[in-house]
């Protein structure tokens, strides 16, 4: 993976955390908490890393879709476009963004298995690249509208390998009981039945096997039931363009910034061996180019996570019999990650000065119990008025935050 551009540099007044060699305190002083913070460096290495390890594929039109998902920040979306990204959305909003912020049609598709009527028209009319399309039924919906408009759709049929990725089952959707795809046992029957459909134009085959994939067997188990499935439904000849393999790959959540000072994550959390983005793509290289098709890869999370950070302040320490609780003025409606699916993020201090200590629950402002950033965490220890960041925070964070509250 592409180092992070976060980092503690020490000086006189103690060690302060940098972003890009900006010290994070002063925008937090600037801007006020809670506070998104991204680093533009490494949202283009981590880009540019992928997209080196596609060049030493054979043949020409393979390239790196982003997925906005993950976070559609205008200025990322700007930065991504300008590099060359092509662009993997999922609802209209998305796509609007995706093209107010430069992203070309030609290399917009639209993912996600509840398209509107509005979206699926919407798209037409922006002549963007293609649908990755879900179910039989959807496919029908898309030859109506563009048979309307009297323009042929561009799809991508979604198949569903059966493959675990071996992630939390509300980020893994390569399994038969997932709502994504359609199943190899039925995709014979949809590949044929799209390539009759009238104003529809089957271009390739799209898989997806989840999100936070940490070790590279699954990627390789999809690729090579793909290419199996490839070679079978051009044998009855069913002639593909592009094969796109999504994205999925995995990040560190933990102990991503080290110190001295700044007390580790839990030591059955040690730095996990993750493989880099250059090994994801070249793994699965050496399979997926069998096909003979154009490659398309779609990461999200693997290009802007480590690229982000949530600042927040210290509002009071409460303390009972059993527990101690920092609250800060970050919750589960800047970041609900954490309460959503015990997702860890790192917690570091905006101003090291101290190796002081504490096991406690860290909180935030929202009026539920399953407000929280951490629990029962072994943490460096705050005090009121005290700054500190969430790490690894760049995807699935500010995307993800609510209005609840009316905060």
């Amino acid at each position: 993976m592409t180092d992070s551009s976060f980092h503690y540099s020490s000086d006189s007044k103690g060690a302060e955390l940098l972003c890009e060699n900006v010290r994070l305190s002063s925008l937090a002083e600037e801007y006020g908490t809670p506070l998104y913070v991204y680093s533009q460096k490494s949202i283009l290495d981590n880009y540019a890393a992928f997209c080196d390890a596609l060049s030493k594929a054979d043949g020409k039109g393979h390239y790196i879709s982003y997925a906005v998902k993950a976070n559609s920040n205008p200025e990322i979306l700007r930065q991504l476009s300008s590099a060359g990204a092509g662009a993997d959305v999922v609802s209209g909003g998305e796509m609007l963004a995706a093209l107010k912020y430069g992203f070309a049609p030609s290399k917009i598709t639209f993912d996600g298995p509840g398209k509107t009527d509005a979206e699926i028209m919407l798209a037409l009319e922006k002549d963007i690249f293609a649908f990755n399309v879900e179910s039989l039924e959807e496919i029908k919906v898309i030859s109506s509208f563009a048979s309307q408009l009297g323009k042929t759709a561009k799809i991508f049929i979604r198949v569903n390998p059966d493959v675990d990725a071996k992630s939390h089952p509300y980020i893994s959707t390569g399994l038969r009981e997932n709502k994504f795809g359609v199943s190899l046992a039925e995709a014979h029957d949809v590949f044929r039945e799209a390539s009759r459909q009238p104003n529809i134009k089957l271009i390739g085959l799209h898989v997806h096997i989840g999100s936070q994939i940490t070790e590279l067997s699954p990627f390789i188990k999809a690729a090579e039931s793909t290419v199996k499935f490839i070679a079978e439904i051009k044998a009855e000849g069913i002639e593909l363009e592009y094969l796109n393999f999504g994205g999925g790959q995995g990040i560190q959540y933990h102990n991503v910034v080290q110190h001295p000072l700044l007390v580790p994550d839990a030591q059955d959390e040690k730095k996990k061996d993750i493989p880099s983005h250059a090994q994801f793509i070249s793994s699965a290289l050496p399979v997926l180019t069998k096909s003979g098709l154009k490659l398309i890869f779609e990461p999200g999370r693997a290009i802007v996570a480590n690229a982000g950070v949530l600042l927040t302040r210290v509002l009071y320490r409460k303390e009972n019999s059993s527990k101690t609780f920092i609250i800060a003025d970050a919750g589960m409606s800047d970041l609900i990650r954490p309460s959503l699916y015990g997702a860890h993020h790192q917690i570091a201090p905006l101003v090291l000065q101290t190796a002081e200590h504490e096991v406690a629950d860290l909180v935030g402002p929202i009026c539920e119990s399953g407000d929280f950033l951490a629990q029962h965490r072994s943490m460096n220890k705050f005090v009121r008025g005290d700054g500190l960041a969430l790490l690894t925070a760049g995807a699935y964070g500010f995307v993800l935050a609510s209005n609840y509250n009316t905060r």
